[in-house]
């Protein structure tokens, strides 16, 4: 494939004991986290320069799954797979960083159970179950059932979480060629809220002295709570060897709650006075999918052919109320006193979103020889999309349409060795309008890409990739009514952006290790985060949202197999 794909195995989830996506990604090479990891529930990493998030850029066993970043059941995850770049051609519109394919446990013909325990620093405790096998002796029915719980805190202050999850698998086998999988997914999270801390004072010198890194400029009222259902079918008939047809539909439902969560607004002269602003939202998203593909093989002559070609539909319905924007009294960085009093608030606002979306796709990867293969691709998606403002009781209409190619070329001068180069294109609907009432264009990402592929062993595999990503058709504020926007931004991952860089998070080195013993169908565990301690910082969003990262932190895992 001409590109540059990471996988991280189940045994290596396994082994790290990982509970957040920022365990997992922190494996990937190129993919810097964009929240701590004291808050599980997930809302994005950054992926060559470009957020990966926020309802974007995640795809669920191959098919397009909005707001799978809320939370994770990480008991049912096999394994999960990066794809660098852009990737419109297959999964249509997304930021152009990458896209990240979260792949399922799957039922088994064979009985299996797995019990497992989990305790740990700041208050951890979880459990997880794993139970498969058939519901029928002729095992054409075939049965997954996850479950889990886990609470806790962290070393940051009103930051405790509990978190359960539940995700089911039934399968039947209707014939020798054709599968039925119906699953169903529920998980909530319910967490603080810490908005992080200023650069000055923590990554930058402070005259009143170092911000304690357990300082939350929030209160213990403050609560974000995602919570995603997810339910459908996949159909896969085999016609033969070489052909098949694959069908699916899914629901999803993501809703979370914002409650009492502050921000910082500002840093007052005398550089410990935190001016701060806090949010109390509510969110919905529906969500209804329906993909239907062909994946055949065939030969013209001396040329190989895999054909993919595949037709989505998308309905969205998004809602949203803000019981406004609130300014709450400032704080004392370095002798906090906590109050939800309210200084100001601006009126309450409620809207909905209806997005309907067509996406046409074909690609087919061609081997000339066995030496050289080449991949060309196109996809054509159109969307509409209506806003209204139950505030003031408007409407606005819009809609749009865009073409992504896809073109690579691998060569394999030896079996283990593979050079590749791409260009890929992508695009993310860019929903408004100017002052001059013009819709806005698609934002685009361009890529070109080329690397060399090296499978060392069986176990060991590395890649090697040089890449420039732009992205195009970026809004930013209109000069002449800031009330308005323009597209005129462009973005680029080597580092040129619009958004001022400046200060720069120092580098840090954490060793991370784990010890286990295994016997028969017992498993127990020790797994050490920063094993030395290290002071360091995770991740920022802003000058005034620097995250501090985990201290030394102990994971003890029992479980049973049978």
């Amino acid at each position: 494939t001409p590109a540059s794909i990471q996988v991280v195995p189940r045994q290596v989830l396994g082994e790290q004991q990982v509970n957040t996506f920022n365990d997992v990604l922190r494996n990937v090479p190129g993919v810097v986290q964009s929240v701590p990891d004291y808050q599980p529930a997930f809302t994005g990493v950054t992926i060559r320069g470009f957020l990966a998030g926020e309802g974007q850029n995640f795809t669920r066993n191959g098919l397009n799954s909005p707001f799978t970043d809320g939370t994770a059941i990480f008991s049912n995850i096999e394994r999960v797979e990066v794809l660098k770049g852009p990737a419109s051609v297959l999964f249509g519109g997304g930021n152009p960083g990458g896209t990240i394919n979260i792949v399922t446990k799957q039922p088994l013909r064979n009985p299996f159970y797995s019990v497992e325990a989990t305790i740990g620093s700041y208050n951890l405790y979880g459990g997880a179950i794993d139970l498969t096998g058939p519901l029928n002796d002729s095992k054409t029915i075939l049965y997954r059932l996850n479950a889990s719980y886990e609470s806790g805190s962290s070393f940051v202050d009103f930051t405790e979480r509990r978190i359960p999850a539940v995700a089911g698998v039934v399968k039947f086998e209707i014939g020798r060629n054709t599968d039925l999988t119906l699953d169903l997914e529920y998980s909530k999270t319910n967490q603080g809220y810490s908005p992080g801390l200023p650069a000055i004072g923590t990554v930058l010198p402070n005259p009143n002295g170092e911000i304690p890194r357990d300082r939350n400029i929030g209160d213990e009222a403050g609560e974000y709570s995602p919570e995603t259902f997810r339910v459908g079918y996949n159909l896969e008939h085999r016609f033969n060897e070489n052909w098949s047809l694959r069908n699916a539909f899914y629901f999803s439902d993501f809703y979370y709650k914002i409650r009492n969560a502050y921000y910082a607004l500002g840093l007052e002269p005398d550089l410990r006075t935190l001016e701060r602003g806090f949010n109390s939202d509510d969110f919905r998203s529906q969500s209804f999918d329906l993909i239907t593909n062909i994946v055949g093989k065939f030969s013209t002559g001396a040329i190989q052919h895999q054909l993919l070609f595949g037709v989505d539909l998308r309905r969205v319905d998004q809602s949203s109320f803000s019981f406004g924007t609130l300014r709450g009294t400032p704080i004392d960085l370095f002798n906090p006193v906590y109050s939800l009093e309210r200084l100001d608030q601006t009126p309450s606002s409620e809207s909905t979103t209806l997005t309907n979306s067509l996406g046409i796709y074909l690609q087919n990867q061609v081997t000339l020889t066995n030496h050289l293969k080449l991949l060309l691709g196109g996809r054509f998606d159109a969307f509409e999309q209506r806003d209204r403002n139950l505030t003031d009781a408007t409407e606005a209409f819009q809609s749009g349409n865009a073409f992504s190619p896809r073109l690579g070329i691998v060569y394999q001068p030896i079996q283990p060795i593979s050079l590749y180069a791409s260009y890929s294109r992508s695009f993310t609907p860019t929903i408004g309008r100017s002052r001059n009432d013009e819709p806005f264009e698609p934002g685009r990402g361009i890529q070109y890409e080329i690397g060399v592929k090296a499978d060392i062993n069986d176990k060991l595999s590395t890649t090697l990739a040089l890449y420039d990503l732009t992205r195009t058709n970026v809004t930013t504020a209109d000069p002449d009514n800031p009330n308005f926007e323009i597209q005129t931004g462009e973005q680029n991952s080597r580092g040129v952006e619009l958004l001022d860089n400046s200060f720069t998070l120092p580098n840090y080195f954490r060793t991370d290790a784990s010890i286990f013993y295994k016997r028969d169908r017992f498993r127990a565990a020790l797994n050490f985060k920063n094993l030395f301690n290290v002071d360091y910082f995770a991740t920022a969003s802003g000058d005034l949202s620097v995250f501090p990262g985990e201290p030394f932190t102990v994971q003890g895992t029992v479980s049973w197999q049978f």
